[in-house]
């Protein structure tokens, strides 16, 4: 009895062996650059966002303006640019742009007459940055 229960034994375990089949392991990445499907692509780039700690806080500041401020800002570049049109056709025009020291606002512009030419310089008091512009004499 011994050996037929030993017998039976080892012909389920033969039988079992015979019916256990392996599988082959198979590597998709989620990555759609590296294969992957995809329709993870607007997941991947979701949470990679959403993750970001580099993001700027200056941009969302700045488009969140008031428009009292776009308003103040535009008038403000607006008159630069119409005085320093102006100050360009002087120069160019029959009197010509005098030596000496003009304050616009924030900026003060230094215009002298030096061996390289009409030398202006363009200091920005509120930044404390300033910008020089060399015109030659032909």
């Amino acid at each position: 009895m011994k050996n037929t229960l030993q017998f039976l034994f080892a012909a389920a375990m033969i039988f079992l062996a015979s019916q256990l089949a392996a599988q082959d392991l198979v590597y998709k990445p989620k990555n759609p650059a590296f294969g992957g499907d995809t329709f993870n692509y607007n997941w991947l780039l979701s949470s990679a966002q959403v993750q970001d700690l580099t993001s700027d806080t200056r941009t969302k500041t700045t488009s969140s303006r008031n428009s009292v401020d776009a308003f103040a800002s535009n008038l403000n570049n607006l008159l630069l640019s119409q005085i320093s049109r102006q100050l360009i056709s002087d120069q160019f025009g029959e009197n010509g742009l005098q030596d000496g020291t003009y304050t616009l606002g924030n900026f003060q512009v230094d215009v002298a007459t030096t061996l390289d030419g009409l030398t202006i310089t363009i200091f920005d008091q509120a930044q404390g940055e300033s910008t020089q512009i060399v015109i030659p004499f032909f």
